[in-house]
């Protein structure tokens, strides 16, 4: 019987008609943001795992950890810090009730976006 009316269904929306929405978008890199933040995690724990080990290793690891491929990854790591933080401060003021109306939700996704980018900089030019 369900395979009778099952072409009768409409489908699901799909990427190809479906919008993605700046809030789908904010959670989406939130999750991203925080898995990546496990790569950098093992990174600091190789780099201190070889200064344990002895100088020639460590020597060796940390010139992969100051190269630029490290100064990059590392830079794209503290901004997914900054970003999963305002996140998460977004979604703190979520669980409060507050903001739920889809133009605040959208203008606290813009300032996760842009409030990271900035923090990201500053940190940098201070550092």
């Amino acid at each position: 019987m369900t395979d009778i009316n099952k072409s009768m269904r409409p489908l699901s929306p799909h990427l190809t008609i479906y919008r993605p929405q700046l809030t789908s978008i904010s959670s989406i890199l939130t999750r991203i943001t925080g898995n990546a933040m496990i790569f950098t995690a093992v990174l600091i724990v190789w780099w201190l795992g070889a200064a344990a080990s002895g100088p020639e290793y460590y020597a060796f690891v940390n010139k992969i950890v100051t190269s630029f491929v490290g100064d990059v990854a590392f830079s794209l790591s503290l901004l997914g810090v900054w970003y999963h933080y305002l996140a998460g401060l977004r979604h703190l003021i979520f669980d409060a009730g507050r903001g739920l109306d889809v133009p605040t939700a959208e203008k606290l996704g813009w300032v996760c976006i842009v409030g990271s980018v900035a923090l990201t900089a500053l940190t940098i030019f201070i550092v």
